[in-house]
């Protein structure tokens, strides 16, 4: 399980912020609370994967499921569910 230390991290009230992300060569922008960034680069980290290449695996996840969320909606799912 993993914990955010807030005690080194501001409150994580914030708006999303967007950036572009790769994915199979095409760009493509996800908005996402910084808060979340934060989780995804660590997960990205722990993995030894770029952020791209570990948002690329969650969007491969999602597209096969029954009903597809959002990009942003199954990364948020995807790093409280791990």
């Amino acid at each position: 399980m993993h914990f955010i230390n807030f005690a080194v991290s501001p409150i994580p009230y914030h708006p999303p912020v967007k950036r572009s992300v790769a994915i199979a060569g095409h760009k493509t922008s996800i908005s996402l609370e910084p808060v979340f960034w934060e989780m995804l680069r660590a997960a990205a980290e722990e993995e030894g994967l770029a952020v791209s290449a570990l948002v690329a695996r969650i969007d491969a996840e999602r597209i096969r499921a029954e009903t597809p969320p959002g990009l942003a909606s199954a990364i948020r799912v995807w790093l409280v569910a791990r």
